[in-house]
């Protein structure tokens, strides 16, 4: 299993370990299992209450699949997900049957990527914002308009659109109208899929900045899932590297992009645009192709894109292994490579 980073034991909201989800490869007539894709292959991680925590990768690598086991929405093959409440103690979310899940889910919630596809065109916005308390009988009536009113003012909209459907509203808007449904019913934890990666750069702005705004306002903790570098380190206080199913990388954000230790996390980052044209630096273009998640290569996943990979490299998988404080690293040659980051 992956080794995760210290976290004091009052400061932990969420433990996941060794989470691996295994999708079925099915053929012939009797439909036969004759192999896996490993789309989530023994991920640990570690957050703490009130933070924003990044997951960032290629498109593909399992970023999504580990935000929707974590909650459920996608049943986990194996491992544990473990939610630290103040007064019910270590929740494993995993064991939960039906009922004790459906009470659970008030204080687990997610924002979808597309904003056009996550809001039902039939609702109207008082109906999508208002659902999670009715199906949890929390309000109804004048209360329950009282409260959609509420929300939606925590988000920047104004009570009168209540009586609109989605079709009326701006990508930005209906993802501020994401943000007020998944706030509802008053969440610990937000996996924010992708949130902004659908919207206009200025509207990518005013979102992150309402998220903020919104974690300070009522304690929230963000699972931020993306593969914008740039975006993950504006909002995120700690970044986890994902690629084919795996972490390959895991740090504070401000060491993570200052001193990348994996070869992946150095290619991704000169990827990064800089704002400065005669900052300019030479892009490290990956060859080859990423590697099949149902017939993953033997040893390290990334060897057959890496410039720095060695015979071992080919032959045994590096574990992830903490090379300084709160910074882990799954490479043979972590220690010895000296890595381009962002300054």
């Amino acid at each position: 299993m992956a080794i995760s980073q210290p976290v004091g034991s009052t400061d932990l909201l969420l433990e996941v370990k060794d989470l691996k989800k295994h999708f079925p490869i099915r053929r012939g007539f009797l439909r036969r299992t004759v192999g896996y894709v490993k789309a989530v292959d023994g991920v640990s991680l570690r957050i703490r209450r009130g933070e924003t925590f990044g997951l960032v990768g290629e498109s593909g690598c399992g970023k999504t699949t580990t935000g929707r086991c974590i909650l459920r929405l996608i049943e986990p093959t194996s491992g544990e997900v473990i939610l630290h409440d103040p007064e019910k103690g270590p929740v494993h979310v995993e064991a939960l049957d039906k009922d004790q899940m459906r009470d659970l889910r008030r204080d687990l919630q997610i924002v979808f990527q597309d904003p056009y596809s996550s809001l039902n065109p039939r609702l109207t916005v008082q109906q999508i914002v208002g659902e999670p308390l009715v199906v949890n009988k929390i309000a109804r009536g004048k209360e329950l308009q009282d409260r959609v009113a509420e929300l939606l003012a925590a988000v920047g909209l104004r009570s009168e659109v209540m009586d609109r459907y989605p079709h009326a509203f701006s990508g930005g808007q209906r993802q501020r109208i994401g943000l007020a449904r998944a706030l509802a019913l008053n969440p610990k934890f937000i996996v924010a899929d992708e949130p902004v990666s659908a919207l206009d750069v200025s509207v990518q702005a005013q979102v992150l900045n309402l998220m903020e705004d919104l974690q300070d306002k009522f304690g929230l903790t963000y699972l931020f899932v993306a593969h914008d570098l740039s975006v993950i380190e504006h909002i995120s206080k700690h970044v986890a590297v994902m690629y084919v199913g795996k972490l390959v990388e895991s740090a504070p954000t401000d060491e993570l992009f200052r001193n990348p230790r994996h070869p992946y996390t150095e290619a991704l980052m000169s990827a990064v645009p800089k704002p400065d044209p005669r900052a300019q630096s030479a892009r490290i273009l990956l060859t080859g192709e990423v590697a099949n998640p149902a017939k993953p290569p033997p040893g390290c996943y990334f060897h057959p894109r890496c410039r720095y990979a060695i015979d071992r490299c080919k032959v045994e998988a590096p574990a992830l292994a903490e090379i300084a404080p709160e910074h882990l690293v799954a490479c043979w040659r972590a220690a010895e490579l000296d890595l381009r980051g962002i300054g």
